[in-house]
């Protein structure tokens, strides 16, 4: 197949990566091109590898790293894409890089390691950075729905190393709803199976009739909210978890989440 026919499948990607990278279209797009140069002037580097989209990722990384692309008279950003801005300005280059490979991109951490050209604790390393990075940026209150106390103290301990504040603790429907009450949360953690019989999911359903804000749903019983039908939480951790997957997930979440644009301001 010839080499235009390999790579422009992935153009739309490459530059929504770059975009993201460089906090601008002009200079993302711009990256994207220098790489499309780059590659006419040495075909073979684009196939260094059995996977075209690890090997053009790559590629796009070091360019990035090696080169600065100075560009002036940029258009507006619109608001949208200024909050994303402020967010990725908080996180340092290599794991900015991290970050976007496996939260938006989707590679997997051996794919997202090549890329990088580092091992996998490296790149666990850099997405733990990147974790606390975003934490620090975008501090919230967290409350945590959990009715098994040593589940729970591990909860606590995850998001309090990225730098978030656990408002409560809550081992049952009406415990969630209370505590939710006294101190409004940037992000819940919650189980679905709770101490008194009652339901997690129930929960969530009643503090989100209330207010807009980020659910990570953390069961042993992923087949019960993964249905098909709609509609359905966006994060899901299966017990048991890593602290790395919930460091993640919440890193994730609260980056993704559109009114989380910096420390949340205290709830009145």
């Amino acid at each position: 197949m010839a080499l235009a026919e390999l790579v422009s499948p992935h153009l739309p990607y490459l530059r929504r990566f770059s975009r993201a990278l460089t906090g601008s279209q002009e200079s993302g797009d711009a990256y994207v091109e220098a790489l499309l140069e780059a590659i006419v002037a040495d075909p073979a580097s684009a196939r260094k590898g059995p996977d075209i989209k690890v090997v053009l990722y790559g590629l796009l990384c070091r360019l990035w790293e090696s080169i600065t692309v100075n560009l002036r008279g940029e258009e507006p950003s619109p608001a949208w894409e200024r909050a994303a801005q402020l967010k990725l300005s908080s996180i340092t280059p290599r794991a900015r890089q991290a970050f976007l490979l496996t939260a938006v991109e989707g590679f997997n951490p051996e794919e997202a390691a090549t890329i990088m050209q580092t091992d996998s604790e490296g790149l666990a390393a850099l997405l733990d950075e990147a974790g606390r990075e975003i934490g620090e940026a975008m501090a919230t209150d967290v409350l945590i729905i959990e009715d098994e106390p040593l589940i729970a103290m591990d909860l606590e301990d995850i998001v309090t190393r990225l730098g978030h504040r656990v408002s409560g603790i809550a081992r049952t429907r009406k415990e969630a709803v209370r505590a939710a009450k006294g101190n409004k949360p940037g992000i819940i953690l919650a189980d679905i199976q709770l101490a008194d019989g009652s339901s997690g999911i129930d929960a969530v359903n009643d503090l989100l009739s209330e207010f807009e804000v980020p659910v990570i749903f953390i069961t042993a019983y992923p087949e019960r909210l993964l249905t098909g039908k709609r509609p359905e939480p966006a994060f899901l951790i299966t017990k048991p978890f890593a602290p790395e997957m919930v460091k993640a997930m919440v890193s994730q979440a609260l980056f993704f989440n559109t009114r989380s644009s910096g420390h949340r301001e205290a709830a009145g």
